[in-house]
């Protein structure tokens, strides 16, 4: 039982919810609390109170270390007689075995006539039960029992045999024995026999049977002498604990705890005269008391004057504040008194300070979440490299830094892997002014190896430099500058790598100026936590912009790099990219025979490698149709099996199409008819800009996206003006995820209304200048302005279906190369013309038509009714004829067929001198 220091010993202390009124009360059986009666033995004996259970344990106690004594006392005994049992058989079979005519009887004749009573006598002398010995064999030459001479011997003869010695215990046939074999060796070291000599465990166990009683006496008076001692302990223990049971006693000393050690206060008791009676730990430590401070006056305890006068006084204090040295302490004060308890006081401390502290620790520590929360949605937001950097440092400054800079490897931001040892570039700063003498964004830096960012670089360890102004390792980066740094009033710096994986991919750089500490641990932890979370986001974003620039590589290598020469219409293009990825859209000019052009534009919907990969066989396809010179209608018609077809080789096991969709524009223009026929496959129709400025979009036929199959494809001719524009473009220059179609038509037309007369390099400024900066789909634009081949530049003839004209029509061609200056091209237009006219006379039907046009080539066309195409070939020396088409290609730079509604017409084109 705990007694609180100054209670006087004669006043029982409370009972703490006992039932009984007082420890000191009477007993039922009428004994006294002092245990003065016989009751109080009793008591003790009954095992209700600590002091009976003390008693009853240590009885237990005693008899078992009474009897434990007593069982290692026989086992002792019991181990020593048997070592004594072993070591006397040894001796004696030893002995008898080197014993002089031993060896001598064992070659005797009879050898148990000698032997057998030298062992018997030998065996009653020593003390043994058995002396044998045996031949080699095992077989008994001695025993005690004469009936067993010449038996087997029972127990293990294999290492006395071999010149060792055997101790064993078995059952022999004289009872259980401890019994030792040892070799008989001759003069020359030879075995010749076996003595073997035991003691049966019943003569082993005799001294130890002895003992017993003995050591049965001396137990129990050990014990009766342990059981006396211990009832006048209990007896002790019992008028100490007032007779209280162990239930009792635990809820005395659980209250006592609760009331000093489980609050967060200082507990003093204060005694009537002013004495300190009690001071928890946590007063002592509040107070700084000495450590003899109970027992002492509150007055000579060295605390400040206001503060030992409230102790001192006893009076009531409720959450009163006192400044005690450093500490700023709220203190409650109650006497004890007032239910009839003992003069004094008691005090309870509560250290407000540290709640301050405790309170701004847990506001740094709220803050440095709001951090991280900040971070998981604030760092990231889109895949861009560069921007990703400029978020972790804008989320650090001013909160945890006052600058914060990134520093990226050169190929992180090309989408590649760090290639460590090479040169880094400030990729985002961020401060609290605009003007520290940083190095700006931008700059290559290569650090050198001392400073703290080659180190995390190489170490993949963040590093703090807390005083700048000594990091010698810093300065030597760059003298001059970093002491401009410290002038600046830059003071400590804390590095931390940008670790994705095992790649590090920079360093990021966090500066205090403004702020009086230095970085410490928990900076650096939470440093670290953010670039963490900084590095995943730059790592993705890097590995989008490789992709990405995989996918726009692609798409760039398919697309045309730059526009084919041709005279009949001057054409400006653009082509955006979408902000999410690559996209399908696409558009090509093609030159066509006659001084036509081809103008498409089409559409792959989705984005990615896919549909760039379909935009290229797409264009390819149009690229191999057109060099066919099919009518507009057609060319999609072939294009839509085509797709048909990609769509069946490609779909997947779970049937989803390969490709979602396409669309397409195709449009041919011819300069001398000024006739452009076109049509279209699911994509929105052209904008048509008249010289007057006027805009119109074309009634066409829309016909279906491409791959649906089923309906045939309509075209639509367009008689245009010289200077007309035409304007193609994809679906994403007119249609957004936030307005219709319709609405993104009229603001084309509003575009295009602004620009009368404008060349189409302004037109495609203008129309673009209204998009954001990056769409959300691709977008390709092609603005063609068109170009009349005049009168003069165009001559037609028809020929008659007889041989003889082919030379009339020669000259009429020299005169009209003669007029345009191409006098060099006579001959071999006479040439090329005579072959084509004559093989249209020959083999095709009238009527028959000639025509030159004046282009960047000469073209030679001669056209007939029969859809029958010639076809080159190589003829034979001893053919007479099929020369004629091989001497034209020879002759001409390109040549073909092209069909019309009414026949054919065979080109052939000459380059001008």
């Amino acid at each position: 039982m705990v007694r609180l220091p100054g209670r006087p010993d004669t006043r029982p202390p409370r009972s703490f919810g006992h039932p009984r009124a007082s420890l000191g009360a009477r007993q039922p059986d009428g004994s006294g609390a002092n245990g003065s009666r016989p009751g109080v033995l009793r008591s003790a004996v009954s095992g209700r109170s600590v002091a009976g259970q003390v008693f009853v344990l240590q009885v237990v106690i005693v008899l078992l270390l009474v009897v434990s004594a007593v069982v290692a006392q026989v086992l002792q005994v019991r181990h020593d007689s048997d070592l004594e049992a072993q070591n006397r058989s040894l001796a004696v079979a030893v002995t008898f075995a080197n014993a002089p005519g031993t060896v001598a009887a064992l070659r005797a004749p009879d050898p148990t006539a000698v032997l057998q009573p030298r062992a018997e006598a030998a065996r009653k002398a020593s003390g043994v039960d058995f002396i044998v010995v045996m031949n080699t064999d095992g077989i008994r030459y001695t025993h005690p029992k004469p009936d067993r001479i010449g038996k087997k011997f029972v127990g293990t003869i294999g290492p006395a045999l071999a010149g060792g010695t055997v101790v064993e215990h078995i059952n022999g046939t004289i009872g259980p024995l401890v019994q030792v074999v040892v070799p008989v060796k001759d003069s020359a070291g030879k075995v010749v026999g076996l003595v073997s000599s035991g003691i049966t465990t019943a003569h082993v166990g005799g001294a130890a049977d002895q003992q017993l009683p003995l050591l049965l006496a001396a137990a129990a008076a050990a014990l009766a002498l342990a059981t006396a001692g211990t009832a006048l302990v209990s007896r002790r223990l019992l008028r100490q604990t007032r007779g209280l049971g162990p239930y009792e006693m635990t809820r005395m000393y659980e209250h006592h705890d609760a009331v000093l050690h489980a609050v967060r206060e200082g507990v003093l008791i204060v005694g009537g005269n002013g004495r300190l009676l009690l001071a928890n730990d946590e007063a002592q430590r509040l107070l700084d008391l000495p450590p003899d401070a109970e027992r002492r006056h509150v007055l000579d305890l060295g605390l400040d004057e206001e503060t030992a006068g409230l102790l001192s006084s006893g009076r009531v204090a409720t959450d009163e504040v006192h400044l005690v040295k450093d500490r700023l302490l709220a203190i409650n004060q109650r006497p004890t008194d007032l239910r009839g308890g003992p003069p004094g006081s008691v005090t309870t401390l509560r250290d407000s300070t540290e709640l301050r502290a405790l309170s701004g620790r847990a506001e740094v520590a709220r803050e440095r979440l709001n951090m991280l929360y900040d971070a998981g949605v604030g760092i990231g937001t889109s895949l861009d490299v560069t921007r990703t950097a400029e978020e972790l440092a804008e989320l650090a400054v001013p909160r945890f830094a006052d600058y914060a800079t990134v520093d990226l490897f050169d190929a992180v931001l090309g989408g590649e892997e760090p290639k460590p040892g090479t040169a880094l570039r400030r990729t985002a700063s961020t401060g609290v002014r605009k003007d520290a003498p940083l190095y700006p964004v931008g700059k290559r830096i290569r650090f050198v190896a001392t400073s703290p960012q080659a180190r995390s670089l190489t170490t993949g360890q963040s590093v703090v430099e807390s005083r700048l102004r000594e990091a010698a390792g810093w300065r030597a980066q760059d003298l001059e500058r970093t002491e401009q740094v410290v002038g600046y009033g830059i003071h400590s710096l804390l590095t931390v790598p940008l670790r994705a994986g095992s790649l590090v991919l920079g360093v990021a750089n966090f500066w205090r100026a403004d702020k009086p500490q230095p970085f410490d641990g928990e900076d650096l932890a939470l440093a670290e936590e953010l670039v963490a979370r900084a590095a995943v986001s730059i790592d993705n974003a890097r590995r989008y912009t490789r992709e990405h620039s995989m996918a726009v590589t692609l798409q760039r290598s398919l697309l045309p790099r730059s526009l084919p020469e041709q005279g009949a219409l001057e054409i400006a293009y653009r082509y955006l990219p979408a902000q999410l990825g690559v996209g399908g859209d696409w558009f090509d000019v093609l030159p066509l025979s006659g001084a036509r052009v081809a103008l498409v534009v089409g559409d792959v919907v989705g984005h990615g490698l896919h549909a760039a990969a379909t935009m290229g066989r797409l264009r390819t396809a149009v690229h191999n149709f057109s060099s066919l010179d099919l009518p507009p209608d057609e060319l999609l018609g072939l294009l839509d099996e085509l797709v048909g077809r990609i769509d069946q080789d490609e779909t997947p096991a779970d049937g989803a199409a390969a490709i979602t969709g396409a669309t397409c524009l195709y449009a041919v223009y011819d300069p001398v008819s000024r006739r452009c026929t076109l049509a279209r496959a699911g994509h929105p129709p052209p904008a048509l800009v008249r010289p007057d400025g006027s805009v119109e979009f074309p009634d066409l036929p829309a016909g279906p996206p491409l791959g649906l199959g089923g309906l045939p494809f309509e075209t639509a001719d367009l008689e245009l003006e010289e200077g007309s524009r035409l304007v193609l473009y994809t679906d994403g220059l007119v249609e957004d995820r936030d307005r219709d179609i319709d609405v993104g038509l009229d603001l084309l037309r509003d575009a295009l209304r602004r620009t009368p007369g404008a060349s189409p390099e302004e037109t495609c400024r203008t129309v673009l200048d209204r998009l954001p900066a990056r769409p959300s789909d691709d977008v390709a634009l092609i603005v063609a302005r068109t170009r009349v081949l005049g009168a003069d530049r165009v001559a037609e003839w028809q020929v008659p279906s007889d041989p003889a004209a082919v030379s009339e029509m020669r000259a009429s061609v020299t005169r009209q190369l003669t007029d345009w200056g191409l006098e060099e091209l006579t001959f071999t237009a006479e040439l090329i013309l005579s072959e084509l006219v004559t093989n249209a006379i020959r083999y095709g039907r009238g009527p028959i038509g000639v025509r030159l046009l004046l282009d960047r080539t000469l073209i030679c066309e001669v056209s007939d009714s029969s859809t029958t195409s010639p076809h080159l070939r190589y003829a034979a020396s001893t053919d007479e004829g099929g020369r004629g088409l091989f001497l034209v290609a020879q002759l001409a730079e390109r040549w073909g067929t092209r069909y019309t509604p009414h026949g054919k017409i065979i080109w052939a084109e000459q380059p001008l001198p």
